[in-house]
């Protein structure tokens, strides 16, 4: 079973989205990592998020292959086949392609495309490899491979999502113990993955300030959202179980001079449950390239989440995002938002409609608070996805072999 990629971000991974902008630290990195093949429950064309990011800097320097769910086909005729697609930085999408017969018989398929794998990874010559895991599910058809490192990025408790597979969190365990690192999406599911593997980190959903700092200057209103007043309220990421639908509908209410903006698609909920006050647009999703246009619009960007078990161990990708790009944010109490935004007074927390009316009011005017920006920015000076990467790279190398990687080293020139 499939699982809906989560609200990290509300846009698709086009072939056209930009490549990673690589920092000088880490053009002034030497290293050598064996192959790297991913298994995703996120399909590479659907958005843009955390592993686009760190696999497409792996492959600027070694190949990566990344093993998407399978395709069904309508009808039984065809034979299980390999569909490559070439993506940015040279990295291949690897989707393995089903009869419908299949479709529900979870081992003769995974049996199946453990086949088609293999003799993709025999014809391609992919001998010494890293497996990297976003999903445990894929274990069923990996299982015989050698990979000389195993190694898990959890980024979200897919346990806790609507429709998440029964067997998740006994695949999930079976991974901890294929694993030699684990690798979190955030503090808070640190804590709880840190108490099933003696050798997890921490590496909270970081950010491309140059992209989404485009924002800070004027861009052109998009078609969509020009029309619509100000002041505006805005919010991006999948809507789902996740989103406060109730929140939103009573802070339109309240607030029939806000308009509030809503970016992203609608998943595993039924649309006709959300609000439909003629202050609220839904936009649905965007590209990559096209947020920062939208971004500059807005007047407040706000974290709609529920108090939910979907959202207990999120660590929002937008927090960092959304202050790049210079707008003031208003979050509810999520804990990997609290733990550093809120404690450091860059981020606004409210629990209530009220709470969460009266905060907007704030940060109505919080552009002009020249002290904030200068926290803000100081604080986006210690992350970026390049010292993400970076730091896995080093974690990576200590476990390998001097067989199977070249230490990371400074380069001379």
């Amino acid at each position: 079973m499939s699982l809906t990629p989560p609200a990290e971000s509300p846009v698709r991974a086009s072939a056209s989205s930009p490549s990673p902008t690589t920092s000088a630290s880490a053009e002034n990195l030497r290293y050598a990592l064996p192959d790297l093949v991913c298994f995703a429950h996120l399909h590479w064309d659907f958005v843009w998020q955390r592993p686009q990011h760190l696999l497409s800097r792996f492959a600027q320097h070694g190949r990566v292959f990344y093993v998407e769910e399978a395709f069904y086909h309508a009808d039984d005729l065809i034979e299980p086949h390999m569909e490559v697609k070439e993506r940015q930085n040279g990295v291949k999408v690897l989707v393995v392609h089903l009869p419908a017969r299949l479709r529900g018989q979870d081992d003769a398929a995974d049996q199946a495309q453990e086949e088609v794998l293999a003799n993709y990874f025999r014809e391609q010559h992919i001998e010494k490899y890293i497996f990297w895991y976003y999903t445990p599910m894929a274990l069923g058809k990996s299982r015989s491979f050698q990979p000389v490192l195993t190694v898990y990025d959890c980024m979200d408790e897919l346990a806790a999502f609507k429709f998440a597979p029964p067997a998740l969190q006994e695949r999930e365990q079976e991974l901890f113990r294929k694993a030699a690192l684990v690798f979190t999406g955030g503090h808070t599911l640190y804590e709880a993955k840190s108490q099933q593997h003696n050798d997890a980190h921490p590496f909270p959903s970081s950010i491309d300030k140059v992209h989404f700092g485009q924002a800070r200057q004027p861009q052109a209103d998009p078609a969509d959202q020009a029309g619509i007043a100000h002041p505006r309220v805005g919010f991006f990421g999948v809507v789902d179980e996740r989103l406060d639908i109730e929140l939103l509908r009573q802070l339109a209410d309240a607030h029939p001079e806000w308009q509030f903006v809503i970016i992203g698609p609608v998943v595993k909920i039924d649309p006709a449950i959300l609000p439909r006050q003629q202050n609220v647009h839904y936009l649905g999703g965007k590209d990559y390239q096209e947020l920062p246009s939208y971004l500059s619009g807005w007047d407040v960007a706000t974290l709609l989440f529920a108090d939910n078990e979907s959202t207990k161990f999120i660590s929002p990708t937008k927090t960092p995002e959304y202050l790049a790009a210079g707008r003031p944010v208003v979050s509810t109490p999520i804990r990997d938002v609290i733990r550093p935004y809120g404690e450091l007074n860059l981020v606004q927390i409210a629990a209530t409609a009220d709470k969460f009316g009266q905060a907007i009011e704030k940060a109505l005017t919080q552009t002009q608070d020249a002290d904030w920006r200068q926290r803000t920015d100081d604080y986006l000076a210690t992350i970026s996805w390049d010292q993400t990467w970076e730091q896995m790279v080093q974690l990576m190398q200590q476990k390998l072999t001097p067989a199977t990687s070249k230490p990371l080293t400074a380069a001379l020139s």
